[in-house]
């Protein structure tokens, strides 16, 4: 596989890019801090750990171990052919295997959109244990499937069914070498400042690798193909959980944050007006104080 990192970070930021082996996989994971308690960052569609920039120096600066992987499929991270190798048992078997492999004592799980849902998963299945959880921008699955029904969620998510099409999906996603994937942050978020060149290069040309397109797509098809690979029982999380929800999100209707707490008894709410599904970059100063009053200091 090819170990070429997907950005360059600022030797300001104390972020490093190293190569991690878990699950059979590599993986690409950005790295801050040191400790014994690992604040692991999970990124979404069509991100990558990138995502996080902003806020795994603060994370670190409050003395967590960082670690934000390249989810499989992602990056330089390998990238396992078809689309069962998307499902949820090994998403979240991934994570298991970048616990054990850090060596840490206790874990904070951070994530966003994609990595949210695999997050959700992981905690309820109680994988690993967790310290506390944080979810942004996406329901509980519960939720998820009584939004399902609403015909206002339905429309919002039509890319979810244009995803289930062969090769169209992957072939749009990586056309323009990756650029569309680049613009499509600016095209969407409430602040499209913060996604100039610059930041929509990074994705690009992550998604202008071979495969990277059909990876990020095979999410979504397995999702629909093998929804049965985990059994999430009674859907309850026991873990402090806080849910950081921008409000002008494109894919997701805002009474999606509704209800949570019936499965969800330790949940802390905050919602961002006028913040965009990309939450943490289109916020990070919101995001980052959100984060610095909830999340206590490791020990």
């Amino acid at each position: 596989m090819d170990r070429k990192a997907s950005w360059e970070p600022a030797p300001e930021t104390g972020i490093s890019i190293d190569w991690v082996e878990a699950n059979g996989l590599t993986f690409e994971v950005a790295q801050c801090g040191e400790g014994d308690h690992l604040a692991l960052c999970l990124h979404g569609f069509p991100e990558l750990h990138y995502s996080w920039r902003h806020q795994i120096p603060l994370l670190a600066e409050m003395g967590y171990r960082v670690w934000a992987p390249n989810l499989r499929g992602y990056g330089g991270t390998s990238r396992p052919e078809g689309v069962r190798n998307y499902a949820l048992d090994h998403l979240t078997h991934d994570l298991a295997a970048l616990i054990d492999a850090s060596g840490a004592k206790k874990v904070t799980l951070i994530a966003h959109d994609w990595g949210a849902i695999i997050a959700w998963q992981f905690a309820i299945l109680k994988l690993r244990p967790l310290e506390r959880l944080v979810i942004m921008n996406v329901p509980h699955p519960e939720v998820l499937r009584r939004e399902l029904k609403t015909w206002e969620q339905r429309k919002k998510s039509w890319y979810v069914f244009f995803f289930q099409l062969p090769w169209l999906p992957e072939w749009r996603l990586g056309s323009n070498e990756g650029r569309v994937i680049g613009s499509l942050f600016a095209k969407t978020s409430s602040n499209p400042e913060r996604f100039g060149p610059d930041v929509q290069a990074v994705y690009a040309a992550a998604a202008n690798r071979p495969g990277a397109p059909a990876a990020m797509v095979n999410y979504y098809r397995a999702a629909m193909r093998h929804r049965d690979t985990v059994n999430l029982g009674d859907f309850r999380i026991e873990t402090p959980t806080l849910m950081v929800w921008g409000e002008e999100d494109v894919a997701l209707n805002i009474n999606c944050t509704v209800g949570t707490e019936e499965w969800v008894p330790s949940l802390t709410l905050e919602r961002l007006a006028g913040v965009s599904h990309w939450v943490q970059q289109d916020a990070p100063d919101e995001v980052n104080t959100i984060l610095k009053n909830w999340l206590p200091s490791p020990v």
